[in-house]
């Protein structure tokens, strides 16, 4: 007979791995433990009589030959197992050192067991019920959290695709994922809560709760899972003494603690975030209170298995610069004033033996003294190892008195990296805000990102991960997460060669990549692949795609500016210098998607410190002087999310002001138009004009609280559709071109003239700006004039003119006037043609003009009424212009 097992106090994922493995093997029994979790059997309770499980004492007689032991590798006695029988192993955690030689093992590295089995159903695109691919379903997602977790792998999301496709129900499974505490556990829950223990190791707050529960037979896990999510922590460990033994649960929510590997030392095994030991109480006095001694030994061991927080890799700067010794002070000078660095570290023969800065190759120049770098550095062979401390590092700065320390590969002896005074200084005065990998917010990707384009981002994350490429999402979209603000368009940075990842994505799944080699990006563009996208990912057929039109990928780089408002040239560079060449802080924070790193927060220069203090700030002094157009974008992004321009960088806008005078025209309309775009534009363009930048991007640009009021109406109303206005001018947005109108028609036309081509206006649009202002000094006096010499002046103004006009609301009068046009005036045309005065014989000409005109006006002001008016009008206007016409007779 062969059976299939899983552990006892089995979850979702043991359950699911059974019948998974029964599935792929029908004449194997899929036995039941004898503890369920309490979700898993109220889930049992509901639907047992659809799946194929059997419990232990209604196994048919015979001889147990073969067992199948899943999500497990713990053996437990059955009565009939022949002595030595035949056992496979399919499991998903790391393979225990003390497993049988002869036990046959089939391991991969997923997030839940049964994805091992969903993977070969779907091979075999078998059919399934819904209440099996609803339980295979819960397997996955318990144990994936919702395919957040940061060990949940692209087989996991795809086998969840599957299953859904085959009909798992999305709301039965939310109804049995996390469930409420039953009434024992709530008891269990309060006696924990009281007994909490904290304990700062290495940088890392844990928790330890002991408490007994002899009392009650209830499942814990899902105890552990509310105190964790209850507590800010980095790992939880919960001690419950129970009638079998000490139970032990454990719960990480960092890779710098193992729990796998704590509750492996006491003969237990999981996750690298959830694990889980039954303790046997023999093993300690039981005189000497066996929890108390578990207690006890479990905080003396937890220092071996907790990572220090900060290493010097952490924060290093990898793939510095070098010099070698005979490097010349001139070539120095032009590395240091090119890439920025203060210091570089000196080599010979691959070994160091100095470091050179800006000050010792300052002195040299300035004596025109172009010296070997061996006689300008500072002589010694100093450095330190990635794996080492912060403390040891600051002991190294402070005993050498340099400020840029190598980073040497301890097994090739190679320079690896360079780590700063000021990196130091930013990790010790901003905590642990800053240490990459510190935070994970795989959930919260789950959370912003459709499905769909969450599943694309993970098939990416695969790839690259595959051919061992680090990849990230970073700036807005990081910081819009981070604050709650989420979007769903996002840009990915490479660290390494960006091209070369879109090219193998667009080889395995279609579509078209366009690149830029010199500045290394690439954009894949997938619109026309979506449908075999859409079946890759497991999306249904009948569902729309949600997913983009295309992706950029870029290379991860650094930049330089030959002169201030210069675009920038463009070399390879680190993660951390790619982020570096960012405008803010806050948009300098990315997350890392491949492999275990899947949600890994990357916050190398602050910005989660200034998210939280609520401050714009830029990143060197220079960054202003660099690109001008910061200083609008720093305007608006402080309004935007109701920060404030940090001191040292508003001193810095206030000194490179003067900058925005040699910005290209396109440039600064371009960052007029994000404003325009946003909600808060008012309040931008009032802290443009409060810092002065207005006038530095052109003399004649003015704002004033009049001016603020009149964009502020226009942005707050909306055209009647009788305006019948278009959506755009040429390239710029109707909206746009009627707020340009309405902010600018207050100037003279020289002025207006000057502006607009500042700005780089089309000759159209400034052509309509000098009709309005024109309009406006004429138009207060044509409110007591016949409608027929309104019409007339009305008619030689496009209409977004007139409508810039309306919306400043001159007087009532001349609102009246203006609608009084749109609505009817201009729509009143006489009834004779043209078409009708030449089959009167009338000569065609300039006259067909002036005759039409006339009937017009007289319609417009009242002196006729009728057809008959008309024609009467007409005879005498042609009497008129020809004393020989001949009069029609009537009738």
């Amino acid at each position: 007979m062969h059976i299939i097992l899983t552990h006892e106090q089995a979850d979702f994922d043991a359950v699911a791995a059974l019948l998974g493995a029964s599935l792929i093997n029908e004449s194997a029994i899929p036995v039941l433990p004898r503890r369920l979790n309490r979700n898993v059997r109220a889930f049992l309770n509901l639907y047992q009589t659809e799946l194929p499980f059997v419990e232990v004492q209604y196994l048919p007689p015979g001889r147990i030959d073969t067992i199948t032991l899943v999500d497990t590798q713990s053996l437990v006695t059955i009565k009939g197992m022949v002595d030595d029988p035949t056992i496979h192993v399919i499991d998903h955690h790391d393979i225990r050192e003390d497993t049988p030689a002869g036990w046959i093992i089939a391991h991969e590295k997923v997030g839940a067991c049964t994805t091992l089995f969903v993977d070969s159903l779907s091979e075999q695109n078998g059919f399934i019920n819904m209440v099996p691919a609803t339980l295979l379903l819960l397997g996955i997602y318990e144990d994936t959290g919702s395919l957040t977790y940061a060990g949940t792998t692209a087989k996991d999301i795809r086998a969840a695709a599957f299953l859904i496709d085959h009909g798992a129900s999305l709301r039965i499974a939310g109804d049995y994922l996390n469930p409420p505490l039953s009434g024992d556990q709530r008891i269990l829950y309060d006696r924990l809560l009281k007994s909490t223990s904290s304990y700062a190791i290495h940088g890392k707050n844990i928790v330890i709760s002991c408490a007994s529960a002899r009392d009650m037979d209830e499942e814990i896990s899902s105890v552990a899972h509310k105190i964790r999510d209850l507590l800010e922590l980095d790992a939880l460990f919960v001690l419950v003494e129970t009638l079998e033994g000490i139970r032990l649960v454990a719960r990480s929510t960092t890779d710098q603690i193992n729990v796998a590997n704590v509750a492996g030392y006491f003969g237990g095994g999981g996750h690298e975030r959830a694990a889980a030991a039954l303790i046997n109480p023999e093993s300690f006095p039981s005189e000497n209170k066996p929890l108390e001694q578990v207690c006890k030994k479990l905080v003396e061991i937890l220092p071996d298995y907790v990572t220090p927080s900060i290493t010097v890799k952490e924060i290093m700067s990898p793939h510095p610069l070098v010099l070698s010794t005979d490097t010349a002070a001139d070539e120095a000078a032009r590395l240091m004033q090119r890439y920025g660095y203060e210091g570089y570290p000196v080599i010979k023969q691959g070994s160091v033996v100095g470091l050179l800065n800006r000050r010792a190759v300052d002195r040299a120049t300035a004596h025109k003294l172009n010296l070997p770098v061996a006689s300008l550095m500072e002589a010694g062979n100093v450095f330190v190892k990635p794996g080492d401390s912060l403390d040891h590092l600051q002991h190294v700065m402070s005993s050498s008195g340099w400020g840029q320390i190598p980073v040497i590969d301890p097994v090739s002896g190679e320079i690896v990296g360079i780590v700063t005074r000021t990196d130091l200084i930013r990790i010790m005065s901003n905590s642990e805000s800053t240490v990459p990998g510190k935070y994970n917010i795989a959930s919260r990707l789950e959370n912003a990102l459709p499905p769909d384009r969450l599943s694309l981002l993970k098939l990416i994350a695969e790839n690259a991960h595959a051919h061992h490429l680090p990849v990230y999402l970073v700036g807005g979209f990081v910081r819009d997460i981070l604050m709650d603000r989420p979007g769903t368009d996002f840009d990915i940075v490479v660290e390494g060669d960006g091209i070369r990842l879109a090219k193998a994505l667009s080889k395995l799944y279609g579509g078209r990549v366009v690149s830029h080699k010199r500045f290394g990006t690439a954009k894949w563009k997938i619109q026309a692949i979506h449908q075999e996208l859409g079946k890759l990912l497991g999306i249904q057929s009948g569902d729309p795609l949600d997913l983009p039109t295309s992706l950029d990928f870029t290379s991860s780089r650094t930049e330089f500016y030959d002169y201030p408002t210069a675009l920038p040239t463009v070399e390879r560079g680190s993660i951390k210098l790619d982020l570096h060449r960012r405008d803010f802080s806050i948009n300098t924070i990315a997350v890392r998607l491949d492999g275990r790193h899947f949600g890994d927060l990357y916050d190398h220069w602050g910005g989660l410190n200034d998210i939280k203090k609520g401050v714009i700030r830029v990143l060197h002094s220079l960054s202003f002087v660099d690109d001008p157009t910061r200083m609008l974008r720093a305007v608006r992004f402080e309004q935007r999310f109701g920060f404030q321009i940090e001191e040292r960088s508003l001193e810095l806008i206030i000194e490179a002001k003067e900058l925005l005078k040699q910005l290209s025209g396109e440039r600064i309309r371009n960052e007029f138009t994000l404003i325009l775009n946003e909600e808060k534009s008012i309040s931008m363009l009032d802290r443009v004009n409060q810092l002065g930048l207005f006038e530095h991007i052109s003399a004649d640009l003015f704002w004033n609280s009049t001016i603020s009021g009149l964009i502020k109406n226009a942005l707050d109303e909306s055209a009647d559709e009788e305006w019948e206005l278009p959506d755009d001018l040429g390239n710029l947005p109707m909206r746009h071109a009627i707020l340009y109108l309405v902010w600018l028609s207050n100037l003279t036309i020289e002025k207006a003239g000057a502006v607009s081509r500042r700005l780089c206006f089309s000759h159209h649009l400034e052509d309509i700006l000098k009709d309005v202002i024109a309009l406006r000094q004429e138009i207060p006096e044509l409110v007591s004039c016949k409608p027929s010499i309104i019409v007339n002046r009305l008619d030689r103004v496009p209409t977004i003119g007139l409508y810039s006009v309306y919306l400043q609301h001159l007087s009532l009068e001349i609102d009246r006037i203006l609608l009084k046009y749109v609505k009817e005036w201009r729509h009143v045309q006489p009834m004779i043609t043209g078409n009708d005065l030449k089959a009167m014989k009338i000569k065609p000409g300039p006259n067909y003009g002036n005759i039409l005109r006339t009937l017009r006006d007289s319609w417009l002001d009242g002196i006729i009424h009728n057809k008959p008016d008309e024609n009467a009008l007409l005879e005498q206007i042609l009497l008129t212009l020809d004393e020989n016409y001949q009069p029609r007779k009537s009738g």
